[in-house]
């Protein structure tokens, strides 16, 4: 007798038709989680660079200041989203879990989410 539903194709959700799978490894899961924080921040920043320069366009620095925003939007995802990126992707190596790519849309928006939050606080300028 032929079992129904059986086979590794059954047990893990019909996933393996889709010929798609978690990422197993600390780099695939650290790129992913960065991606969607690189893109979260842009999607964040470009706006409020591109809003400061309508609205500065004829002060002497306001061009440089909404070419900073823009930077920031980059250079702080580049740095800082390294780092916890990689270091969530080392807890989840170490939980011996499988990051799947939704998780690591709501971890990367997260990172994001964070900065803005503290930004708009100012909780550092109270230290």
């Amino acid at each position: 007798k032929a079992k129904v539903g059986g086979g590794a194709a059954g047990r893990a959700g019909g996933r393996a038709a889709a010929g798609r799978s978690a990422p197993r490894r600390p780099a695939e899961m650290w790129y992913g989680v960065f991606l969607w924080a690189l893109v979260s921040s842009l999607a964040f920043h470009a706006p409020a660079a591109l809003l400061a320069l309508v609205t500065l366009r004829r002060h002497k620095y306001g061009r440089v200041m909404s070419l900073s925003l823009l930077l920031m939007g980059v250079v702080g995802p580049i740095t800082a989203g390294i780092l916890t990126s990689a270091a969530i992707a080392g807890v989840y190596r170490a939980a011996g879990k499988n990051m799947i790519p939704f998780e690591a849309l709501i971890l990367g928006v997260g990172q994001t989410f964070c900065v803005v939050v503290v930004s708009f606080l100012r909780i550092l300028a109270t230290l």
